[in-house]
């Protein structure tokens, strides 16, 4: 991978999404929303407080995570199309 994420950043890769309902009904594409959950591939440094200490982030690579529908940035790296987010927008870790 040629991308690092820097600080309190992570680097996520969203998981899919089931295509079909519960019902049985199949989504097309231009109406699935994007999914909220994906699995940590990278992790910055950490955040750096105020006196300059650095604090170690609560996630770590390969945790599946979920984050605001909102968050972070998309980009591609490798040709993959991966999200760059603050530790901030991760709402939870989800329990193997």
């Amino acid at each position: 991978m040629k991308f690092r994420p820097l600080h309190d950043r992570v680097l996520v890769r969203r998981v899919e999404q089931d295509e079909k309902t519960a019902g049985g009904i199949i989504i097309p594409d231009t109406a699935q929303e994007k999914p909220m959950e994906g699995k940590i591939v990278a992790v910055g440094t950490g955040h750096i407080n105020d006196n300059g200490d650095v604090r170690p982030l609560d996630v770590k690579k390969d945790d599946v995570v979920i984050f605001s529908k909102w968050a972070g940035t998309e980009i591609t790296v490798d040709g993959e199309e991966l999200m760059v987010m603050k530790e901030s927008d991760i709402i939870g870790i989800l329990a193997a």
